[in-house]
């Protein structure tokens, strides 16, 4: 499997779905997902031309970012305990799964400067899921407008894992209808703009509901599992 050739059919099926959306596709950013692959595997990411990375577990991307450093753009995309938040946090460029206040307080307190983080909201109400549930979100945002060290840049969803197109519309389009009113407060420190949602089976329906970053991990790097 050619990453460089992966990377080539993604960004063929990302102008179609522009193209249906009325979308420029620069508006979206190709997360690869390492967290199944080595760091092989992820430096051939990177030689086909990839600058934004996802790790979801502090180990794994511990070990990659000594490895690869700042030359890319790092997403911590996994649920992240507070205890783990001092080993990661002055590394990271992004965290997508800011869901709690207790986290909050622990990334405010670590970070060096401002930290950018998504809202993972649980749109789709999975048990499974992490995410607060949609009425939830206005509410926790308001209360991070203490922290100076947090700034809301977007929203975070991931979708049931189902060929229901219907249903994956629905909940997607949800999420960019709740950015939308966010966006509408005006909130300094949440201008919340961004939109992080479709991963491999789903990212082509996110990006024409509004998707700004997609998540791609077996359809681009594969898993070694």
């Amino acid at each position: 499997m050619d990453v460089s050739q992966n990377l080539a059919e993604i960004k063929t099926t990302i102008e179609e779905a522009c193209s249906k959306s009325n979308r420029n596709s620069n508006e979206i950013t190709i997360i690869a997902v390492t967290k199944y692959v080595t760091i092989e595997r992820t430096m051939e990411a990177l030689n086909a031309g990839i600058v934004d990375l996802g790790e979801n577990r502090q180990e794994g991307f511990i070990e990659k970012y000594n490895h690869v450093g700042k030359q890319v753009k790092w997403h911590f995309i996994g649920s992240l305990q507070s205890r783990k938040v001092k080993d990661v946090i002055d590394k990271v460029d992004y965290i997508h799964s800011l869901d709690r206040l207790s986290l909050a307080k622990e990334i405010d307190k670590r970070a060096s400067s401002t930290v950018d983080c998504f809202i993972q909201v649980n749109v789709s109400g999975e048990a499974s899921k992490h995410g607060l549930q949609p009425n939830s979100v206005m509410p926790f945002i308001e209360s991070l407008s203490d922290f100076s060290k947090i700034r809301v840049v977007g929203l975070m969803t991931m979708a049931p894992h189902t060929d229901d197109k219907v249903l994956l519309h629905k909940v997607f389009r949800e999420l960019r209808e709740l950015r939308d009113e966010i966006q509408g407060k005006n909130y300094q420190h949440a201008p919340c703009q961004f939109l992080s949602m479709g991963m491999s089976n789903d990212y082509d329906i996110a990006i024409e509901e509004g998707a700004t970053h997609i998540r791609i991990g077996s359809k681009l790097v594969g898993s070694d599992r």
